[in-house]
């Protein structure tokens, strides 16, 4: 079960803006902070222009969240967005998969309207009507 902390700036009210970890994508971030012995790192999710569908995914992991970052927990593993970046990604399933032919981080996106092949980039209706899509099933 994941938790919400707002900067102390805003009142809690019933909100959308959330981001859910699968157990499998908690699991492999608490992972690579043991890994790279980084304790008390967040995982930061965020979105940027570019990429071949107009927005592309990022994430990393960071040693202090910024003042209006948007925080949840999940178990013991903390993950920080911004807050634009939060009205591309509220309601975004993050899973991890470990598979033979392409594992990695899988980003469910209800706000996307169309995706590159890869999963790294993506289209909203907002920026539909600005960018037009030149590859038909290209990738990054």
């Amino acid at each position: 079960m994941a938790t919400i902390d707002l900067p102390l700036t805003e009142t809690l009210v019933e909100t959308r803006e959330e981001i859910t970890l699968t157990e499998n994508a908690v699991s492999r971030v608490r992972k690579l902070i043991e890994e790279r012995q980084l304790t008390g790192h967040s995982l930061r999710v965020f979105v940027s222009g570019g990429g071949c569908s107009g927005m592309q995914y990022g994430m990393g992991l960071e040693p202090e969240p910024r003042e209006n970052d948007l925080r949840f927990s999940f178990d013991d593993v903390q993950v920080v967005v911004d807050p634009m970046s939060i009205s591309y990604l509220a309601g975004t399933v993050i899973d991890y998969t470990d598979e033979l032919m392409g594992g990695g981080f899988r980003i469910e996106n209800p706000n996307a309207v169309s995706a590159c092949g890869c999963g790294h980039s993506f289209r909203t209706a907002e920026s539909s009507d600005a960018h037009s899509h030149s590859h038909s099933d290209g990738c990054c």
